[in-house]
């Protein structure tokens, strides 16, 4: 994989967690936060969930090991939401647009959430990152339906047509 391919796969990402933010932000507070029995419970909680992923993987990648993701009472609204996911993307789009053929096969040494050492090559990482809020994204879209309320599509394709026009 190389970075041109990476760099498209974090545009695509931010395309898609736009779109989903747009979707939820159309909700009303009590709908947003409602414990509707998911692995995050609510909407909210989902979605900070995938924002608190993306953020532990780039402080990773920075060398630092975070041992918490972020705290879902943090974000009592869509706004806070969005105003840190912008902060992340944009750390994102600055680590992905420094990549190199080399950096992209360097091994990325972390702990876990448990305390454990790993070691992983950053290529798959990166690739790790996307499908993780690709997969959870996936959860908001359902949980919104049950809502009653109208997910926007993420798909790649989608995003790969409306690219191209």
């Amino acid at each position: 994989m190389d970075k041109n391919h990476i760099c498209d796969l974090y545009d695509f990402n931010r395309w898609a967690n736009a779109r989903t933010l747009s979707a939820a932000e159309k909700l009303g507070h009590d709908d947003f936060t409602r414990d509707l029995g998911s692995s995050f419970r609510s909407i909210r909680d989902t979605l900070v969930h995938i924002l608190g992923a993306e953020w532990l993987w780039l402080q990773r990648w920075n060398g630092v090991s975070p041992n918490a993701l972020l705290p879902p009472a943090d974000f009592a609204t869509i706004a806070p939401l969005r105003a840190r996911w912008s902060e992340v993307e944009a750390g994102q789009k600055s680590f992905v647009d420094g990549l190199t053929p080399e950096s992209l096969e360097r091994r990325v040494a972390y702990r876990s959430l448990k305390g454990e050492p790993v070691e992983q090559p950053l290529v798959g990482l990166l690739v790790h990152v996307v499908n993780h809020s690709t997969y959870h994204r996936g959860q908001v879209t359902t949980l919104l339906r049950q809502l009653g309320a109208a997910p926007e599509a993420t798909d790649y394709v989608l995003y790969l047509r409306q690219r191209a026009r």
